[in-house]
């Protein structure tokens, strides 16, 4: 197996192994992220009915303007903010956190601090 493919597998294998302890319902759906070295997004899943409820990232029209200038930690930030107020619209309080394949601090956690700070219950 060659060096990118088992690279590939070991991401895969961490996703795996995260998303099989956490499953979203509809009174408490998954906030899922996904981070790449310039951006960030963040969607809230119903796995039942398997639609995204609420979706929020750094290239979405609205926080984009806000964000010009930060760093993606502080972007990741806005982003959690955002999503929650998105989320108190759609009704939804309570959410599972899903960090995926990523690590638990820098830009993942400072998303998850900002969807506390903008009202969600995890």
């Amino acid at each position: 197996m060659s060096e990118i493919k088992k690279r590939k597998f070991r991401r895969w294998k961490r996703k795996m192994r995260t998303r099989s302890k956490i499953f979203g319902t509809p009174e408490r759906p998954r906030l899922s992220v996904c981070r790449t070295n310039k951006h960030i997004y963040a969607q809230v899943i119903d796995d039942l009915s398997e639609n995204t409820l609420v979706q929020a990232s750094t290239l979405d029209k609205e926080v984009k303007n806000k964000l010009k200038g930060k760093t993606l930690k502080d972007k990741s930030k806005e982003v959690g903010v955002y999503v929650a107020e998105r989320c108190k619209k759609a009704k939804i309080g309570k959410v599972t956190f899903d960090k995926g394949r990523f690590d638990y601090h820098g830009c993942v956690k400072s998303l998850a601090e900002g969807a506390r700070e903008g009202g969600l219950k995890f």
